[in-house]
């Protein structure tokens, strides 16, 4: 059975599948990672879903390599 992104426990060891979901779950991971300033957009969900191996924490860390210039 594949993780069930909705509702199992998510760590920045958690893989990123083929069934990854932008669930309110990975919002509430996210936000706590990255601070309130996190948000989707576009190009970043398709860099998630480039079937590059990576884990919620290469999520994080790529997130705040592209928002670092609009950190105070």
């Amino acid at each position: 059975m594949d993780f069930d992104w909705h509702s199992d426990p998510i760590t920045r060891s958690t893989p990123v599948t083929a069934h990854y979901k932008n669930t309110q779950n990975v919002r509430r991971f996210m936000l706590e990672h990255c601070g309130a300033a996190f948000k989707f957009d576009r190009p970043f969900m398709a860099w998630i879903r480039d079937e590059t191996p990576k884990t919620l924490g290469d999520v994080v860390d790529e997130w705040q390599r592209r928002n670092e210039k609009a950190r105070p």
